[in-house]
């Protein structure tokens, strides 16, 4: 994943980081509202295209992006970790996780970092 913050992020990148960003922990977004979100209703794929390149997983939460069906999609992680990722933030917002969640999320996290060494 180092090689992924090395790369030139494009101009679509940056605006589909940035809805994706605004996305509220414990809350998903379709990969067609964030390509209708910058006005480009059409480009639901090039959404996952940008997101598949996500050089900083987790700090942009592209793992809050979820197909129109109600799937979980891919994840640059996998698909285990994104729903791993989504049940933990329901419970922080729900309350029901309150110290194991963000344990969990540490560990996530470690592991991200293991990767981009």
């Amino acid at each position: 994943m180092a090689e992924r913050a090395d790369k030139k992020i494009s101009t679509f990148q940056r605006e589909v980081f940035r809805v994706v960003s605004r996305i509220p922990l414990g809350e998903t977004r379709s990969y067609k509202w964030v390509a209708q979100s910058l006005g480009k209703k059409e480009k639901a794929r090039a959404v996952g295209r940008a997101l598949a390149n996500n050089p900083f997983p987790l700090l942009i939460p592209c793992h809050r992006v979820i197909c129109s069906n109600g799937k979980i999609g891919g994840y640059v992680l996998g698909r285990k970790v994104k729903q791993e990722l989504l049940r933990i933030e329901k419970g922080i917002v729900e309350g029901s996780f309150k110290g194991k969640g963000i344990a969990k999320y540490k560990e996530i996290w470690y592991k991200i970092r293991l990767s981009t060494q």
